[in-house]
């Protein structure tokens, strides 16, 4: 990009001071490079010499006639050059203190008249020259060289296409020498950059993301308004700057809001921080305006005496660092989800998220692959090395350990600097929360309105897009789209649009075009054409939003920006094409939660679920214009409400807004690209009670099941989804297979190699499998050969609903022998040492099922399954817990040797007698049944007692949950069968309440209770508690059961009574 900077590029290898150039090195040396060439330039390029400008050169000299000697006319303090131009006028001409030049030849001249003033000459030509080359050539040749063909034929070409004076070669090769000096002057400009750099972009980095904390709304102690960058684009070496400035160890530019004085305009350049004159687009805004400050704290207590007065008293402590040491600042968020996303300076701060900065030290690393300051893509094209690699090796460990930026944003804040800080908990604006506030009692109310769906994941929050670490040059569509911008900025309604129509050529889903819209404020602008009258310029601005806004940094930047309001205000537009437009737009932005969240509350889901509002049915031949019109905006309402609905509140807003009987009737339509929004839609929204029932009630079933058997796969996995969420519900199950949706779902497990179809088939076959008319289907369709199959080689999203579905067609027996003869059981006991905690839920209750088989449970004896299913009992999460419980029962009992296999586990039964300790209802009733079936075993049964199995069951007796009940009176009387257990329940307080368990509803607990109170009815003292409980009306109403064995265990446990209570009394007449 050499000639986009070509109109200044003699002044931007300089330094500047309020319009003067600064006495530095570095300028000695560029100034001497410039005089060089000019005093040689007649003797080399003699032809080029005679040239004359376009306009003058003029400064004020310290040259006087008595200086000038032949060649020219001196008439008293008057010079005039004999050298003429062709209308007669004097090349060079003195009218003290004015000097005025028109040819290289008399500059040279004058260079050399001018003895030991020649740098001063030179310095004040160029000071009130700032930019020499348009002088030179003039503007309308500079703007042919901002094309981007500038070989030597191109350029002349382009010039004779506007200059007819036969000169334009001439001009081509004056630039060329004028583009060489350029290069001499960037490559001694980088040559002299100082080795004591004492600032680096990480420093500056770390610096501004901890006086962030500082900012707030509304903030009690907070020292600043805001803090932010004037770009957001990040080269590779870590600066913001351009790369015309990096030169000048320019490292980025920062606005400051103070609480007590004027916003604050700030340099940070490899020397220190300083005041700017704003930076806009003008080049004498880069110029130093304030003294050289070490850090920015500085700075500021300089100017800001708020500032000054409370820093300290906020616990922002500067430190001396440590020579062999650098000082981590990690910051912790409150909120888990919010680790790892990388903070951006557009975000606004919505919630408070407090923060604590902790300090540690680390030995500084040398050879720690550090980021090194690399020059622009024009300086490496010219082969010159940059001066940090040159020093590099001489500065030793302080250059080599420096991080990359992107890690220091997730991980560590490393401060390179002289001087350290160190920020206490406060609010940080710009760092947007992503989990439900923390708020008072007071706040709930907001809390609530803020927080969004509970089932949104980490995923539906998204991370915040990384810049690749990498030194790729900018391609020219970056400066390019940049000039496009500043058409928009500053052009009619005509050239806007002409603008926008240009920028729309680019490749606007490349990173690089977003983001060199997004750094030269197009993107204000964009929005700002939103609000205007002219619809061209709106569709224009709508259509390139559309694009760049599947960047979630661009994203984020509308949303910040108020896009969001804007576009929702253009769904009521009466111009179809604008309200597609902007609901494609809400769609691609509302990928996060506060976007979803600006959307609601702006009234959008309404208006977008009236946008639903047309006919479908028509084929797409025979809808006219404005029907298809029609089509494309409940095409795209679809769209954004799918985004939408990824929000709890949004899903129940939409059915308000009376958006479900819309997505039914748009679910008839023909077209695919209609049907895949509206099925997202109803698949995500599935999730919801009140949707499935919807979903059945208006028969939208049919539909989901007419679109298996369509060709387009996107359509048939979100069909296949939004079954896999209604078949929760039976009667949704029964639907499914009324509507012959069984077979298309199975025919769909042929896809193995699209992942995500197969993943959504498989969990509504999953789900359709849990009613057994369903299983014996999937038998007829061979559906179980084709799931065994897909147990190998497939992600666990798949695995959970493969198995799953698997453990609900093994409650068949013949489907058991199916699994078996299909080699699946080797490859279920092999998931059992998985990690995912859904995929173990289902493989312990898959095994489980097949276990119930005795010849599936050899080969799950003999695959060591038992083991690896009691190991599972040892895994935090209870779910995983309670079914690897339920999975042993079946497995203990139909093992050969059931007894001596359990005390084979060393600590098993421990194990499991102390999982009566948890809170969970199920692991207890699951672990219950399974000390039930250990029991059984009489050695087996004197260790658990040992244990403390008896008064650990006798203090669960008190519940109310019938599911606990059952397989807890069904332990106790198993558990009665080792030496003095039955008195020790009696006396641990166990017969009284499961005499309660009596009045139960449920049979299966009557059951048990009565083999219980069998039980514990051999000893005495029981009868006395089971009498004084009412025990004996209760038992001879269930022996008028049809249930045999309720039956016998009622009766027997009243003979006992009757037995035992007449001997005591017995006992008690003759005693």
């Amino acid at each position: 990009m050499q000639t986009d900077v070509m109109g200044a590029s003699l002044t931007r290898a300089v330094q500047w001071t309020a319009g003067k150039l600064e006495v530095t090195p570095i300028n000695e040396s560029l100034l001497k490079e410039i005089l060089s060439f000019v005093e040689h330039f007649s003797s080399k390029h003699p032809q080029e010499a005679k040239h004359v400008f376009k306009e003058p050169l003029q400064w004020s000299t310290t040259m006087e006639a008595s200086d000038f000697k032949t060649d020219y006319d001196i008439s008293d303090t008057i010079v005039q050059s004999q050298e003429k131009d062709g209308n007669g006028l004097p090349l060079l001409q003195l009218s003290p203190p004015t000097i005025s030049v028109q040819s290289f030849g008399q500059l040279s001249k004058l260079v050399q008249l001018s003895h030991d003033k020649k740098l001063k000459e030179v310095r004040a030509c160029l000071e009130e020259n700032r930019d020499p080359v348009i002088k030179i050539l003039d503007a309308s040749f500079a703007s042919i060289l901002e094309a981007e063909d500038t070989s030597t034929l191109g350029l002349v070409d382009n010039v004779k296409a506007v200059n007819e004076t036969g000169d334009s070669e001439l001009n081509v090769k004056l630039f060329l020498l004028l583009q060489h000096l350029d290069n001499q002057l960037l490559s001694k400009s980088l040559k002299q950059i100082p080795p004591d750099v004492t600032l680096s972009p990480t420093a500056v980095n770390n610096e501004v993301e901890l006086l962030k904390c500082f900012c707030g709304e509304g903030e009690k102690r907070r020292l600043l308004k805001s803090v932010r960058y004037t770009s957001d684009y990040q080269f590779s070496n870590g600066c913001r700057s351009p790369p015309w400035r990096q030169v000048h160890d320019e490292i980025c530019y920062l606005v400051i809001e103070p609480c007590d004085t004027e916003t604050l305009s700030i340099t940070c350049s490899t020397a220190g921080v300083f005041l700017n004159g704003g930076i806009k687009q003008e080049e004498n805004a880069y110029e130093r305006t304030s003294d050289v400050y070490k850090d920015m704290v500085t700075l500021l207590k300089s100017k800001s005496p708020y500032f000054a007065e409370n820093i300290n008293e906020q616990d922002f402590a500067v430190q001396e660092e440590l020579p062999s040491t650098a000082k981590i600042q990690h910051v912790e968020s409150v909120d888990a989800e919010e680790q790892g996303q990388a903070r951006r300076s557009y975000e606004h701060q919505e919630k408070n998220v407090h923060e604590k900065a902790r300090q540690q030290h680390t030995p500084n690393k040398p050879g720690g692959g550090r980021k090194k300051l690399e020059p622009s893509p024009k300086w490496k094209n010219l082969g010159l090395v940059s001066p940090y690699e040159e020093v590099g090796g001489k500065r030793g460990g302080k250059a080599s350990g420096r991080e990359k930026p992107a890690e220091i944003r997730d991980k560590t804040l490393r401060s390179e600097s002289k001087k350290k800080s160190a920020f206490s908990a406060s609010s940080s604006p710009g760092h947007q929360s992503t989990h439900k506030t923390r708020t008072s009692t007071a706040g709930g109310a907001l809390a609530e309105e803020l927080s969004e769906s509970s089932s949104e994941s980490e995923e539906d929050e998204e991370q915040p897009e990384r810049r690749a670490e990498s030194n790729m040059d900018l391609p020219s569509e970056y400066w390019q789209i940049q000039k496009l911008v500043k058409y928009l900025k500053g052009g009619n309604q005509t050239a806007t649009v002409i603008a926008l129509c240009s920028m729309r050529d680019f490749n606007l889903v490349q990173e690089t075009c977003q983001l060199a819209i997004r750094d030269v404020g197009g993107l204000e602008v964009l929005i700002n054409l939103l609000d205007t009258e002219e619809i061209k310029c709106k569709i224009g601005s709508l259509k390139i939003l559309r694009e760049i806004s599947q960047s979630s940094q661009i994203r984020h930047a509308i949303a910040d920006l108020g896009g969001l309001q804007t576009m929702v205000k253009i769904l009521d537009s009466p111009v179809k094409d604008l309200k597609a437009l902007a609901a494609e737009t809400i769609a691609n932005v509302a990928k996060f939660r506060r976007a979803r969240r600006t959307i609601r509350q702006s009234g959008g889901i309404k208006r977008l679920v009236e946008l639903l509002d047309c006919v479908p049915g028509a084929p797409a031949s025979t809808l006219s214009g404005e029907q298809e019109k029609d089509m494309e905006v409940a095409r795209c309402g679809a769209l954004a409400l799918w985004s939408c609905s990824k929000s709890t509140r949004n899903k129940e807003a939409i059915r308000r807004a009376g958006g479900i009987p819309l997505l039914a009737r748009l679910l008839k339509s023909p077209h695919h690209n209609m049907l895949i929004p509206v099925v997202g839609t109803l698949q995500e929204c599935a999730s919801e009670r009140s949707y499935r029932i919807a979903i059945q009630t208006e028969g939208m079933i049919k539909d989901l099941v007419k679109n298996l058997s369509c060709e387009n796969q996107e359509l048939q996995m979100h069909c296949a989804s939004a079954i896999f969420k209604c078949a929760e519900d039976k009667h949704t199950r029964d639907l499914v297979r009324r509507y012959k949706g069984l077979q298309p779902l199975v025919s769909l497990l042929s896809q193995r190699d699209n992942k995500l179809l197969l993943a959504a088939t498989t969990g509504a076959i999953w789900k359709c499998s849990i009613s057994m008319e369903n299983v014996a289907k999937f038998q007829e369709y061979k559906a179980l050969e084709k799931l065994v199959g897909l147990l190998t080689d497939q992600p666990e999203e798949v695995l959970v609903n493969v198995v799953g579905a698997l453990g609900e067609c093994a409650q068949v027996p013949a489907n058991r022998d199916t699994i078996r003869q299909c080699r699946g059981i080797r490859p279920l006991v092999n998931l059992l040492t998985g990690t995912n905690q859904a995929l173990l839920v289902n493989v312990t209750k898959a095994v489980g099922a097949c276990a119930t088989d005795m010849e599936n449970m050899a080969i799950i004896d003999s695959l060591d399954g038992v083991r690896l299913l009691w190991s599972l009992l040892k895994n935090p999460n209870a779910d995983v817990q309670a079914s690897a419980a339920w999975a042993i029962c079946p497995c203990i009992e139909n093992a050969k040797d059931a007894g001596e296999m359990v005390r084979s586990f060393v600590g098993g039964l421990e194990l499991i007698v102390n999982l009566l300790k948890s809170t969970n209802k199920e692991v207890l009733a699951s672990v219950c049944a399974a000390i039930a079936k250990i029991a059984k075993d009489g050695e087996n049964l004197a260790v658990i007692t040992d244990h403390g199995v008896v008064p650990m069951l006798a203090k669960l007796t008190n519940t109310t949950d019938d599911g606990l009940r059952r397989h807890l009176a069904g332990a106790i009387a198993c558990c009665c069968m080792w030496g003095s257990n039955r008195e020790s329940f009696g006396e641990a307080g166990a017969v009284a309440p499961l005499v309660h368990y009596l009045r139960s509803t449920d049979g299966s607990v009557h059951r048990a209770t009565a083999q219980a109170l069998f039980e514990l009815s051999k000893d005495p003292s029981n009868c006395i508690t089971m009498h004084q409980n009412g025990v004996v009306k209760l038992l001879l109403a269930m022996m008028g059961s049809t249930d045999e064995m309720l039956q016998e265990a009622s009766a027997g446990c009243v003979a006992n009574i009757r037995r035992r209570l007449g001997a005591l009394n017995g006992k008690a007449r003759h005693g």
